[in-house]
C-alpha cells in the first residue's frame, strides 16, 4: 500500500521521553495508517475508517 502522502501526526498519549510514540495518517481515503514514530520507515498497520472508529469508540468505553 503506497503511504507516501500520509501526513502522520503523534498521538498527544505519546511520551515525550522517546518511549511510547504512535503515530497516525487520516488524509488517506478511506484508511487510517498508524506506525511507530521511532520507525518511520518500517511498517505501518492500515485499518479501514469504520473500523478504526469502532476501536476508538471501544477504547474510550473501556472495552478494549
Amino acid at each position: 500500500m503506497d503511504l507516501s502522502n500520509a501526513m502522520w501526526r503523534k498521538s498527544s498519549w505519546s511520551s515525550g521521553d522517546g518511549g511510547t510514540c504512535v503515530e497516525m495518517a487520516s488524509n488517506l481515503p478511506g484508511i487510517v495508517a498508524v506506525r511507530d514514530s521511532k520507525n518511520p520507515q518500517g511498517p505501518a498497520l492500515v485499518f479501514p475508517v469504520h473500523q478504526w472508529r469502532a476501536f476508538l469508540l471501544s477504547a474510550k468505553t473501556g472495552e478494549v
